[in-house]
């Protein structure tokens, strides 16, 4: 998905520190902090980031609480996750809340008066995203490989032939053709995959 040079990770628990800075920092403005994060993975890792950094609790939209509660059972330590009181039309000042990002946008965010957005992608490495999305704050985390681990990978298996699918794999076919590798992109039949 990020076979692109740009796309380099920083540790997650750097991320963690920004986005705990970010939430103190928003709260001091008298702001809640709504952070839009994938339901399934992203969200449970920044609650599970956040935990070496805070004991305080995030709200979390009714789409992540259960994934939450099944990390839970599996043995992931996170922050406590209340969920947003349906009526409550204050109060939320200070606080952090997860999202997914279907609900940007939605009346459920009318219950967190004015607050500040941000987005936890590895899609925000590339500012003109987080513009275009409308947030007011990128975070850059991922769980896909970034462009280092990437090329690892392929040295590391020592194969002879590579066939990429799946996002910007034209950049990364001339890259490995530059370093000799053999490679190629191999269409798959769900149509152009631009990442």
């Amino acid at each position: 998905t990020f076979a692109l040079p740009i796309y380099r990770w920083t540790p997650a628990a750097a991320v963690a520190e920004e986005i705990h800075a970010w939430w103190m920092a928003n709260r001091e403005r008298g702001l809640a902090s709504v952070l839009f994060a994938y339901a399934l993975g992203k969200a449970q890792r920044v609650l599970a980031e956040l935990a070496a950094l805070t004991r305080e609790p995030v709200y979390v939209h009714g789409a992540i609480a259960s994934l939450v509660e099944a990390y839970r059972e599996a043995g992931i330590t996170m922050l406590p996750t209340p969920a947003p009181e349906a009526t409550r039309r204050s109060g939320y000042a200070g606080a952090l809340v997860l999202a997914p990002p279907s609900a940007a946008g939605s009346p459920w965010m009318r219950r967190f008066g004015e607050s500040a957005t941000g987005f936890c992608s590895g899609w925000m490495r590339v500012r003109g995203d987080r513009r275009r999305r409308g947030y007011d704050r990128g975070f850059v985390l991922s769980d896909h490989a970034d462009w280092p681990s990437l090329l690892r990978s392929f040295r590391e298996t020592g194969a002879r032939r590579i066939l990429l699918t799946h996002g910007h794999t034209e950049t990364m076919c001339r890259y490995l053709r530059e370093q000799g590798v053999d490679a190629a992109a191999l269409a798959t039949d769900y149509g152009a995959e631009d990442a």
